[in-house]
C-alpha cells in the first residue's frame, strides 16, 4: 500500500503529470528539455524529476553532461496509466506543452543550457 501512495502523491503535483505525459509522448527528455518545458529553475526541475525516480515512475541516464529520462511502467499500474492517458486527452494545456516540447527538441542542448545558465555553461 504505501508504494501506491507514494505513487499517487507524486503523481498529484500538476508539473510532475506534464513531465510524465511529455514523456508517455517523446519517450526520452533530456533535464534541461524537461526544466525549459517546465519554465522552472534547474533545482525545481531535478526536484520533480527525483521524485518521480525515487518512485518508480521514471529512470534516468547519464551521457556525458547531460541526463535523460524515460517513462517506467511500474508493474500492475497498466491501469493507472490507461486511465491517465484517457482521462488526459485533449487537456489544452498538455496540448500547449506538446506544441512547446516540438519546438525545444529542435534546439540543442547546447543552446539550450547557455539559454538557461548563460555563455559560461556551454562556450561555443
Amino acid at each position: 500500500m504505501e508504494i501506491t501512495l507514494e505513487v499517487l502523491k507524486a503523481l498529484s503535483d500538476k508539473n510532475r503529470m506534464r513531465v510524465i505525459a511529455a514523456l508517455w509522448r517523446f519517450d526520452e527528455l533530456c533535464a534541461c528539455q524537461v526544466t525549459e518545458l517546465l519554465q522552472v529553475s534547474g533545482a525545481t526541475a531535478s526536484r520533480h524529476l527525483g521524485i518521480l525516480q525515487k518512485t518508480g515512475l521514471v529512470s534516468s541516464r547519464k551521457d556525458g553532461r547531460w541526463v535523460y529520462y524515460k517513462l517506467l511502467r511500474p508493474v500492475g499500474s497498466e491501469n493507472l496509466f490507461q486511465w491517465l492517458e484517457h482521462s488526459l486527452a485533449g487537456a489544452a494545456e498538455l496540448v500547449g506543452d506538446f506544441q512547446a516540447l516540438k519546438k525545444i527538441l529542435g534546439i540543442t542542448r547546447e543552446d539550450l543550457c547557455r539559454q538557461q545558465r548563460g555563455e559560461d555553461c556551454c562556450p561555443k
